[in-house]
């Protein structure tokens, strides 16, 4: 990586907001995961802009990152720049039914958001841990809600450079996917419409969903959340058990006994560890059934 790149990124955002051969482990829910060699976190949407501008110049790889919820890097680490759209970048604004929110807000703050507003119809969310941007890109959903049941648009950053604000119906969001994800674009900000309800009623749901959330799925070990796609027809932790892989591990990494869906770092992981068990857990359920299952967990 150039002196002259990293100079040019630390002119934009200030020294104090650039690391170099900084620890992935402490920015992914997996924690595990080799350096970035250079790790930037933007304060606004300019300096997110201005940032992927220089890496196009330079040819250097880019990856935006969020909360890191959803992410397993490489025990190698990541050879180009990690931007983080987190903290500095997660305003929240309530207007009328409606609330904006930037892509480094945290979902369960956009809930809360919407639970002092008396706004009905985001309580699915209020347990995902991730941003805004994530979310919108996978169309994040839980408990019969989704993204797109509330998204009204979505502002991007486009492989061109150009910010665009695209619609719901531009958005083309299915089954953990959209255009955002398939043409590689750069989630900034989002508005999602609600509905007015009541603020003890919405609480209460939100409450019920943490609390389902918690007697299912193994919240003390750190995760990537569902580690599998819903195969079409089946339910990939049902399939993982019925292998026969309850508790089944390689190194530090486990099958779940709580919740065969999640894999998680049980004992000091490697990212090869989680990695090398995710290709064993597809192999044995495509020999046992016939059925391949994707990661929702992407690959760095």
């Amino acid at each position: 990586m150039t002196d002259v790149l990293l100079n040019k990124i630390r002119d934009i955002v200030g020294e104090e907001y650039v690391k170099t051969e900084e620890p992935m482990a402490g920015h992914c829910t997996f924690r595990c995961g080799g350096k970035a060699d250079i790790y930037v976190v933007p304060g606004n949407v300019e300096e997110l802009i201005k940032i992927v501008e220089v890496c196009r110049q330079n040819q250097c790889p880019y990856i935006v990152i969020g909360n890191g919820s959803n992410i397993l890097v490489s025990d190698s680490g990541y050879n180009g720049v990690v931007i983080e759209v987190n903290t500095r970048m997660n305003k929240i604004e309530v207007i009328g039914e409606e609330i904006v929110a930037d892509a480094g807000a945290k979902l369960s703050m956009v809930a809360m958001a919407a639970l002092e507003n008396d706004l009905a119809g985001f309580e699915f969310a209020h347990g995902i841990p991730g941003n805004v941007g994530g979310a919108v890109v996978m169309n994040a959903g839980a408990y019969g809600g989704e993204m797109k049941d509330v998204v009204q648009w979505v502002k991007v950053l486009d492989q061109n450079g150009e910010v665009k604000t695209l619609t719901l119906s531009e958005l083309q969001m299915g089954y953990r996917t959209s255009i955002i994800a398939r043409e590689e674009m750069i989630v900034l900000q989002m508005c999602i419409g609600l509905q007015i309800g009541n603020a003890s009623e919405i609480g209460m749901i939100m409450q019920m969903f943490m609390d389902r959330r918690r007697a299912k799925q193994p919240l003390e070990y750190p995760s990537a959340g569902s580690t599998f796609k819903r195969p079409e027809g089946y339910f990939a932790g049902k399939l993982i058990e019925d292998a026969g892989l309850r508790g089944y591990r390689i190194g530090g990494a486990m099958v779940s006994e709580k919740h065969c869906g999640f894999i998680i770092n049980y004992d000091n992981a490697t990212a090869s560890d989680i990695l090398t068990l995710i290709k064993e857990v597809q192999a044995k359920v495509k020999e046992q059934f016939n059925v391949e299952l994707e990661p929702e967990v992407k690959i760095i």
